[in-house]
């Protein structure tokens, strides 16, 4: 992390419990505010929430992790969908600004909550990292419907992901990676880039 930035964690009271806060100031002004969930089993300790988290805060982003209340319990097992959607608008809620854009992302599970709930938090953007369309092995259960068309959406996976492939539709842009699988850990600095060109582009980013 620069030297010329600060981080504070805190909790923010849900009604399924505390959820855990890290934000991270970049050197002057914020052009945006990017939150990131992280995955099922996983935390916002994931190396492409991290990249993501170092590339956008060097360029002028106030970027908050969100980490849900069953892990902040010690649970790996996620909570229902609906249990996630509930704390994670009462958590952006609190944390969102009059006049800041608001870009709601996270990484597989992560990434259908904040397009599952960007509309209701009038988000100017999301940003879905790996997100998985189907189960492994089960293209029939198709989410492509959680997807906001409506909404500038930025989808990053990998072609080797068992999860699916989302195809882009409406103001849903797909970026794939290359080689890379579920956790999108390969080539960590060409994704960066791309999230970066993509929060640029929409003046959200140095």
């Amino acid at each position: 992390m620069r030297s010329d930035t600060t981080t504070s964690g805190y909790t923010i009271e849900t009604a399924r419990g505390p959820a855990g806060i890290r934000v991270s100031e970049p050197a002057g002004p914020p052009l945006a505010l990017l939150v990131l969930g992280h995955g099922a089993g996983g935390g916002v300790e994931a190396p492409d929430l991290t990249r993501v988290h170092d590339v956008a805060v060097a360029a002028g982003v106030r970027v908050a992790l969100v980490t849900q209340p069953y892990r902040m319990a010690g649970r790996r097992a996620p909570a229902p969908a609906g249990h996630l959607d509930e704390a994670w608008t009462a958590a952006v809620g609190q944390l969102a600004v009059p006049g800041l854009p608001l870009i709601c992302g996270g990484r597989s599970s992560g990434a259908r909550v904040a397009c599952r709930t960007a509309g209701a938090l009038g988000a100017a953007g999301v940003l879905a990292l790996a997100f998985p369309l189907h189960p492994p092995g089960r293209p029939e259960r198709s989410r492509a419907g959680e997807l906001p068309t409506e909404i500038p959406t930025l989808v990053v996976n990998g072609d080797r992901d068992p999860f699916g492939l989302p195809q882009a539709v409406g103001a849903v842009r797909v970026i794939v990676r290359p080689g890379a699988t579920h956790d999108l850990r390969k080539d960590l600095a060409g994704t960066g880039d791309a999230v970066l060109g993509w929060l640029r582009e929409h003046h959200w980013a140095h």
